[in-house]
Formats: structure tokens, C-alpha cells, sequence
């Protein structure tokens, strides 16, 4: 096993030409990424605010203009492709590619879908930089709870709409019906956040919880709701700014039970409580732990490291800095024996980061979206699965082939600085000594924009 190649492509994005010869140290240099702050970004040079755009959109949809329509289509395209383009530079540039990488993961488990909604497609790129970005290295329940309050969280999961059935709005709303005798909007409990809190993002599914307690979960986080984005039957002012509130109006009254503890009333609190109880229970350190052990060492995870994984998460109090720091000190990661078929925005990246591409390519999009995988658009609240049958069918194998070509022709038309860093392919991923592969990039027969598109397409190039 060669440590510098397994640290790159293992832990980090990609290795880079000529990275490997050059990487003494691979523990050393994965643990010194960890130090220092978070991974931030800066937003995007848009100006354009979300409730402009949703106020717009409805407008357009009432109207029969179809230029209108097409101007908001432009705006919501321009406001997510400035946030996606800033997360992909991110990873294509970085000198710190293992916490990128720790940030993708957070971004996956606690993901929203701009494929769901349209606030939810406006809000993903400032959710990944305000929540994912920014608490990645901290401690585990204060990303939750900052994931928790994110509009674009609320949005996706209809959290902003529950309403507790004995809240004050909903109380004046059942006399209201009576009064007129007519159809008003439907208000009510909405369990889909409570359901993935604990299914997805804390316990696991089979971390010992019941419908009850997610009924009850769901009453607590009653008025956890946003501003900025009118939505039916859910009060709250249209303002300038997207943003998270607290709503007793419709929050559940009483005390509530979960999980065999009891929430006293306290508005925001009980939600707060319910949420650092959650993260710090013994089934959320082995549900992560087996997570964060099947993204890094093998889609099967060993036993063994899932328990060490679970014991730093349990013993640090869920510090995410100090659980990436076991994840660099499993001598499974390190094993030969296992390995990480790369999913198609790992591939793609790689690539990237593979001819040195600083600036994202507009295509690199459409990319991924024929590879099934675009930026912060799941298919659902489970996130993109991990291994290696949902990424290896046949279709998603030609698939790369030919934008492997693609991207090969690109690289061709740098003449004789790209035919001077051909042989270094060799060295970007795992080889055996006798892989064909080694011949044919040394073959100068062959056309070099075909050497290169062989070393996309080829079999050790699509695992980490």
C-alpha cells in the first residue's frame, strides 16, 4: 500500500499530479488539516434576495407572461449556480481536502434537496456554508440544532408549517371554522423533521425510539418555523431576509414525552433540550460511527472500528474535530484489504483536481447531473447513498467512459506540457505493478487525449 496515495485519494479529494512524491508525512499531513478553524467560504456575489425571488416566481405563475416566467427562471439559476460554484471551487482548490471532505459528509447526512422545493433550491448553497461549513469541526449538537434552525431546513422538511393542534393559532382558527362553516387552510402537526431527527440524523433506525416519540418530538419543535417565506396556514411576515423564528403562537402547550423523558413547557427550550439529549444518546455515537467508518474504510464496516469511532464520539462529547482525528488512526483505513468505490462527484472532482483545475467549469454541472449525483439535490431526506451498487451500474460506468473522454480532449490541447505529465497518471491512484494501464500511458503511439481518457475510465481510478 502506498500511504501517500491512500491519504489523497482516501481521505482527501483527489491527489494531484506529482502530489504523492511529495507528501512525506500522510498522517501528519491529514491531522494538521484538522487544526485552525472551520472550512468557510464566502457567499456568492449575488444580489438577489430568496423572498424577492419567491415573491417573483409567484407572480410569474399567476401570470400569462412568459418572459416573466423566464426572468425568474434566470434568477433562481443564478443565485444557486453562484452558491454551487463556490462550494465546487472549494473542493477543486483546497489545501485542506481531508476536512472538505468531512464537510461533504455532514453536508450528505444532514442534507437538504434542491430538487424538492423551490426555497429549499434557493437556500441549500447558505446552508451548507452557515451550518455544515461552520460547525464541521465543532461539536455534533451544535451542528444539529444550527441545522435545526436553518430555514432551509424547516423549508424542506415542512417544519415551518407544523402548528401544534392546541396552540393559540390553532385554536382560533377551529372557532373561525365553526363561525363561517367553511373550508380553511389545513393546519396541523407536520412529523416529517421530528421523523428524520431522530431516523436520519441522530438515533438510526434502529435506535430504540417509536412512533409516539416522534408524535411527541414533533409537538416539541411546534413554532420552530421561518421568516421571509409566507407559507399556507403558517403565520409569519414576508421581510427582506430568510431566517429562522420562534413562533409561540403555534407552538404545542404542555409537557411532552420522549424516549422515556419528560419536557416540561418552555417554548424554544424543550426543542433545544430535545435536541442535545438526542445527539448525546448512546444509539446516535454507533449510528454515526457506522456512518463515518462506511464512507471512509469499506461499505461494510468493520466491527472493530465502528466501536473506537463510537467510543471518541461518546468520550469527547460528540467533538467532531476529535472524531475525524480517529477516523486518520484506523488501521482498517490504512488496510489494502479494503476500499471506497468513488461516487460520481468524488470521480468528478478527482478528475479535476487530477489536471489542475482551479476555476469550475460550467459544464461541471451537467456533469454531474448525468452522473446522477448533483450538487445538494438527493432524492430524498436519507441523503446519496455510499456504496459501491448504487454507483457501479453499467449505465453509470459508460456513463463516466465518455465524459472521461470528454474531459481528456479538454486536457489533449495542452500540447506537450500535458504529454510532459502524462507518466505521472500512473501515480495519482493504487496500481498493481503488472496493471496493463502502466503500458499503455507510456505508449506513445497511442493518441495522448485517449492515454488520458483510458486513466479516467480506468477500473483504479474509480476507487479511493
Amino acid at each position: 500500500m502506498n500511504a501517500s496515495i491512500r491519504a489523497l485519494n482516501r481521505f482527501g479529494l483527489g491527489a494531484r499530479l506529482g502530489e504523492a512524491r511529495r507528501l512525506d508525512d500522510p498522517r501528519g499531513w491529514l491531522t494538521q488539516q484538522l487544526a485552525g478553524g472551520p472550512p468557510l467560504v464566502a457567499p456568492p456575489a449575488v444580489r438577489d434576495s430568496i423572498p424577492s425571488i419567491v415573491a417573483g416566481q409567484r407572480a410569474a405563475a399567476r401570470s400569462d407572461d412568459p418572459e416573466a416566467n423566464r426572468r425568474v427562471r434566470r434568477r433562481i439559476r443564478a443565485l444557486a449556480l453562484g452558491e454551487a460554484t463556490q462550494a465546487m471551487a472549494a473542493r477543486l482548490t483546497s489545501e485542506r481536502p481531508f476536512v472538505e471532505r468531512w464537510v461533504s459528509f455532514w453536508s450528505n447526512h444532514l442534507c437538504v434537496s434542491g430538487a424538492a422545493k423551490l426555497p429549499t433550491r434557493l437556500l441549500a448553497g447558505s446552508y451548507e456554508r452557515e451550518v455544515v461549513r461552520a460547525h464541521a469541526l465543532g461539536r455534533f449538537e451544535d451542528l444539529v440544532l444550527a441545522s435545526a434552525r436553518h430555514p432551509a431546513m424547516t423549508s424542506y422538511l415542512d417544519n415551518a408549517q407544523s402548528i401544534g393542534p392546541s396552540s393559540t393559532l390553532a385554536r382560533l382558527a377551529n372557532r373561525r371554522r365553526r363561525r363561517r362553516s367553511s373550508e380553511m387552510p389545513p393546519i396541523g402537526l407536520n412529523e416529517n423533521y421530528a421523523r428524520e431527527l431522530l431516523e436520519l440524523h441522530t438515533l438510526g433506525v434502529d435506535g430504540g425510539y417509536e412512533q409516539d416519540d416522534v408524535r411527541e418530538a414533533a409537538r416539541i419543535l411546534t413554532g420552530w418555523t421561518v421568516t421571509g417565506l409566507r407559507a399556507p396556514g403558517r403565520p409569519g411576515e414576508i421581510g427582506d431576509e430568510v431566517d429562522f423564528v420562534f413562533e409561540d403562537r403555534i407552538h404545542e402547550p404542555g409537557s411532552k414525552t420522549v424516549l422515556g423523558r419528560r419536557y416540561e413547557q418552555g417554548g424554544e427550550a424543550e426543542g433545544v433540550a430535545l435536541i442535545r439529549d438526542l445527539c448525546r444518546h448512546p444509539s446516535t455515537a454507533t449510528f454515526l460511527a457506522g456512518k463515518i467508518v462506511g464512507h471512509f474504510v469499506a461499505d461494510q464496516p468493520p466491527a472493530a472500528a465502528v466501536e473506537r469511532i463510537a467510543r471518541v464520539f461518546r468520550d469527547s462529547d460528540g467533538n467532531l474535530r476529535e472524531v475525524a482525528r480517529a477516523v486518520i488512526d484506523l488501521p482498517e483505513a490504512w488496510d489494502p484489504e479494503h476500499r471506497k468505490f468513488r461516487a460520481p462527484q468524488d470521480w468528478a472532482v478527482a478528475m479535476l483536481r487530477v489536471i489542475g483545475v482551479d476555476d469550475v467549469p460550467p459544464t461541471l454541472f451537467s456533469i454531474l447531473q448525468d452522473l446522477r449525483q448533483p450538487l445538494w439535490a438527493p432524492p430524498s431526506p436519507k441523503g446519496y447513498g455510499d456504496t459501491l451498487v448504487e454507483w457501479a451500474d453499467p449505465d453509470a460506468l459508460m456513463n463516466r467512459a465518455e465524459l472521461a473522454r470528454t474531459v481528456a480532449t479538454t486536457v489533449a490541447r495542452g500540447g506537450a506540457r500535458a504529454e510532459g505529465s502524462i507518466d505521472q497518471m500512473i501515480e495519482v491512484v493504487e496500481r498493481d505493478a503488472a496493471d496493463p494501464f502502466v503500458a499503455l500511458v507510456q505508449d506513445a503511439s497511442i493518441p495522448m487525449d485517449e492515454r488520458v481518457a483510458l486513466g479516467f475510465a480506468d477500473p483504479a481510478f474509480q476507487w479511493r
